[in-house]
């Protein structure tokens, strides 16, 4: 396995483990079997630091030694190019062109309907905010937009195993969206979607998403003032330092 050397830094990854985006990257390193720590904020309690290494406010930001980049799909390729084993795209160009899409597909609109029409709604607004659900966003989410991309994945997989073989960074990014649409309580139609749930299932019981989980599940449970401790106690790789702060801001963010 791909162990950090001697003397070397840990990788870091700056983000909460909520984030479907933080969630795709830790997937990847767990399955390289990288070494990494974490620092787990949630970007609107980002400091004024953490502007400093994520300009655009966002989450996840890889820090390797003097390297230090943003965006999941960026932070991906580099550890992929880096960490050559497992490889986690398809060695067919083809394939690795519709992998890309995929992951695209996932990041855009799965983030855009799961995460900013749903679990926005459902947890953001109330646990950040204090604020209740705009119930026409919510609505329209649950009748229109995610039957639209249950209907299309369900034409994009197949009937057993993974998209090309070997799990990929397009089945990882799948997957990531369908933790937090289960932490805002959505259950999937087993008789409408029967390979998106037999797909999406098999992944998150891998090793390294179910690894992830019982953090995930604390942060939940947890104010995010608290997160850290929380984390640490439970034997999460949390970082010494941190770019978090305790009051929330406003902003351009994504999770």
């Amino acid at each position: 396995m791909n162990r950090a050397k001697p003397g070397r830094s840990k990788l870091k990854i700056i983000g909460s483990y909520l984030s479907p985006y933080v969630r795709k990257v830790l997937a990847c390193l767990e399955l390289k079997g990288l070494a990494y720590e974490i620092d787990p904020i949630v970007p609107f309690y980002g400091s004024s630091e953490f502007s400093g290494v994520s300009p655009l406010r966002r989450v996840p930001v890889l820090i390797d030694n003097n390297i230090v980049l943003s965006d999941s799909t960026v932070i991906v390729e580099y550890l992929n190019e880096k960490y050559l084993t497992p490889d986690l795209m398809p060695s067919d160009v083809a394939e690795r062109g519709r992998a890309r899409w995929i992951e695209e597909y996932a990041d855009s609109r799965l983030g855009e309907v799961f995460i900013w029409h749903l679990y926005n709604q459902v947890v953001i607004r109330k646990f950040v905010w204090g604020k209740e659900p705009d119930e026409a966003i919510l609505a329209k989410a649950l009748t229109c937009e995610i039957p639209e991309l249950m209907d299309y994945l369900e034409t994009q997989l197949p009937d057993s195993g993974f998209l090309f073989g070997n799990v990929t960074i397009a089945d990882i990014s799948v997957a990531s969206f369908f933790r937090n649409a289960a932490f805002a309580r959505y259950q999937l139609d087993e008789s409408r979607w029967p390979k998106v749930c037999r797909y999406v299932q098999d992944l998150l019981q891998m090793d390294c998403f179910t690894k992830l989980h019982q953090f995930e599940l604390i942060c939940l449970k947890t104010p995010i003032q608290q997160h850290r401790q929380a984390l640490l106690r439970a034997g999460a790789p949390i970082s010494e330092h941190t770019f978090g702060t305790d009051t929330p801001q406003a902003g351009i963010v994504s999770i």
